[in-house]
C-alpha cells in the first residue's frame, strides 16, 4: 500500500514543488531536463525537499530506467551487475544512489569510468554537503545542486494538494499548523497529515499535537520563534554573554536553521557590532561562511562554535555602521556636493599623497562632513592614532 508521500510524488517536471532556483522554467537544468540531456547531478539538502522525487522525475521524463541504492548498504557487485545489463543497449539506466556521501573511494573509482562514458546516468542524494566526500574527478564530471527547505507557500500547495486527495476538512489551526511544525520537511507534512486522517476526516489541532507535539525544526519553524531566537543570539553576542550566545546558536542549529543564514548573520553582527574595534572579526565570520556552506552539517557546528565564542569575546564599536547609515541618510535627504575638480577623473591640481611623504593638504568634499565618530575603542583607538601621524 502506497502511503500518502508516494501518492501525491508528482510524474512531470510542471507539478514538482519547490526548488525553484534549480527547476524554474528559466533555469539551466530545467532546460536541460525538458531537451533529455541529462548530466550527473548530484543533489543535496534537508530531507522531505524532493531530491529523490526530482531524479524520478528526471527518469520518466528521459526514458530511463530508474534504479534506487543508498550509499549505506551499496555493494560494487550490484552496480555491476546493472551496468553489465545496459553493455551495448541504446537505452541508458538512470542510477540513484541516497546517502552519496557514504560512497567509499573504491564505489566512487567504479563510477567513474561510467561517468566519463556516460553509459549510465548517476544522480546522488545527501542531507549532507557531499562536496569533500567526493572525489575530483567524480565532481568534474557531475554539476551538485543544493536543495533549500519547502517555503511556507510550497507547504501550502503540497497541503492542499493532499487535502483534496484524502477528502478530509482541517481547522484553521490545524493546517497552519502542519506548515508551521514541518519546517520545510514535506514528506513530514504528508506523513503526520496521512496519519491523522486515519484517526478522523476532520482534523484537530489536538489531533495534529498529540501525535507530534514538537515541530521538526523546534524552535525555529514559526515566524515569531525564528526571528525571537535569532534576536536573542545577536543581542547575547552584543552582550559578550559567550554561553548565552552558544545556547541560542545551539537552538537554532537543532531547530533547523540553514546553516546559510546563521552565518549570514554573523558576518553582519561583525560588522554592525564589532567593526574596526577588530577587524579580524570579520575575517573570521566571513571564513566560517565560507567553510560551512562547503561542510554543512554536522561538522559545521564545530566552525561556528568557535566563530561565536570569538565574536563575543571581542571588544564592541558600531561607530562604522552609525557612519555609513548617517552618510546614507544625509545623501536620501539631498546633500548632493560637487566633487572638487582636483579629484575628478581628468583631475586638475591634484597631488599624489606619495610625493609628499604619504600625505597632503587638499580638498576632497565641497564641505566639511562629520560622518565618522570614532569610540575609540580598542583597535579604533589605534586606527585614531595612524591618522593622526599621517597627517602629521
Amino acid at each position: 500500500m502506497h502511503n500518502l508521500a508516494n501518492t501525491l510524488r508528482p510524474a512531470i517536471l510542471e507539478e514538482f514543488i519547490g526548488q525553484m532556483h534549480i527547476v524554474g522554467k528559466d533555469k539551466a537544468l530545467y532546460k536541460l531536463i525538458k531537451k533529455k540531456e541529462i548530466p550527473h547531478l548530484f543533489f543535496y539538502g534537508k530531507p522531505g525537499t524532493g531530491k529523490t522525487t526530482l531524479a524520478k522525475i528526471i527518469a520518466k521524463q528521459s526514458g530511463l530506467d530508474f534504479y534506487y541504492f543508498n550509499a549505506t548498504s551499496i555493494k560494487i557487485e550490484e552496480l555491476r551487475v546493472v551496468f553489465k545489463r545496459y553493455d551495448g543497449a541504446l537505452m541508458k539506466p538512470l542510477i540513484f544512489i541516497d546517502e552519496v556521501h557514504r560512497l567509499s573511494k573504491t564505489q566512487q573509482e567504479v563510477l567513474l569510468p561510467v561517468m566519463e562514458n556516460y553509459t549510465a546516468i548517476i544522480i546522488g542524494a545527501s542531507t549532507e554537503n557531499p562536496f569533500f566526500t567526493l572525489t575530483a574527478g567524480i565532481r568534474s564530471r557531475s554539476f551538485l545542486y543544493e536543495f533549500k527547505s519547502l517555503t511556507k507557500t510550497d507547504l501550502q500547495k503540497l497541503l492542499n494538494k493532499a487535502i483534496n486527495t484524502l477528502d478530509i476538512t482541517l481547522e484553521v489551526e490545524s493546517f497552519e499548523y502542519l506548515i508551521n511544525s514541518s519546517s520545510g520537511d514535506g514528506r513530514a507534512l504528508l506523513n503526520l497529515l496521512e496519519y491523522a486522517s486515519k484517526i478522523h476526516k476532520e482534523i484537530s489541532l489536538d489531533t495534529l499535537k498529540q501525535l507530534r507535539n514538537n515541530s521538526m525544526g523546534d524552535g525555529v519553524s514559526s515566524k515569531d520563534s525564528h526571528y525571537d531566537i535569532t534576536s536573542a543570539m545577536i543581542k547575547s553576542l552584543r552582550g559578550s554573554d559567550i554561553d548565552a550566545s552558544l545556547y541560542y546558536l545551539g537552538r537554532l542549529i537543532e531547530g533547523g536553521e540553514s546553516i546559510d543564514f546563521i552565518t549570514r548573520r554573523l558576518v553582519i553582527f561583525a560588522g554592525e557590532d564589532i567593526g574596526n574595534a577588530n577587524p579580524n572579526a570579520l575575517n573570521l565570520a566571513v571564513s566560517t561562511m565560507t567553510a560551512c556552506n562547503k561542510i554543512g552539517f554536522p561538522e559545521g557546528r564545530i566552525i561556528l562554535g568557535q566563530c561565536v565564542v570569538y565574536l563575543a569575546s571581542c571588544p564592541k564599536s558600531n561607530s562604522s555602521y552609525n557612519a555609513i547609515n548617517k552618510t546614507l541618510s544625509q545623501i536620501k535627504d539631498g546633500k548632493i556636493l560637487q566633487i572638487p575638480a582636483n579629484i575628478k577623473d581628468n583631475a586638475v591640481g591634484y597631488k599624489y599623497p606619495h610625493d609628499f611623504g604619504g600625505w597632503c593638504e587638499q580638498k576632497y568634499l565641497e564641505e566639511d562632513l562629520q560622518l565618522y565618530q570614532s569610540n575609540g575603542i580598542a583597535f579604533e583607538k589605534t586606527l585614531n592614532e595612524w591618522i593622526k601621524k599621517i597627517r602629521g
